[in-house]
């Protein structure tokens, strides 16, 4: 992929969705511009989804403080300084509040459902078929999936 654009140049009103991957550069303070982004995202109600180590950016940054949401742990976030570990849900491998979509790096699956669920794209029946196939390895959620699509 190559991008056709800066970040900075990033319009939220030409976008469905901001998606901030996991890195240790968050974990070091980094990913200021993507949290720039992520700022204008969310104050255009547009959604931001976060996953891993971009949970911890966005707990540096203060942007978790005020929303529910879930990470790797709530060790993990508190290490950052947060004031928002009282919205932590430790029970959720994926959380969404309002346009805000997080989870930790054990919950691909999940986080994947809880995105295309927030935008929209899948019904109920297909994203628990989708969980069924590519979280629970269920073989019988496979032909509910591809009915469901078809």
């Amino acid at each position: 992929m190559t991008p056709d654009l800066v970040l900075a140049d990033l319009d939220p009103a030409d976008s469905a969705l901001l998606i901030l991957a996991g890195a240790t550069m968050w974990d070091v303070g980094g990913g200021a511009p993507f949290l720039a982004a992520a700022k204008r995202f969310l104050d255009a109600g547009v959604p931001v989804a976060a996953i891993c180590g971009a949970t911890a950016g966005l707990a540096m940054a203060g942007m978790l403080d005020d929303r529910d949401h879930t990470s790797a742990a709530p060790e993990y976030l508190a290490a950052t300084g947060y004031a928002g570990g009282g919205r932590y849900v430790a029970d959720a491998r994926a959380v969404v509040d309002g346009d805000l979509i997080t989870a930790g790096p054990q919950s691909p699956v999940h986080f994947a459902r809880a995105t295309l669920g927030r935008l929209g794209l899948m019904s109920a029946p297909v994203l628990d078929a989708y969980e069924g196939v590519f979280h629970r390895g269920d073989p019988t959620a496979f032909h509910a999936l591809m009915a469901a699509t078809a």
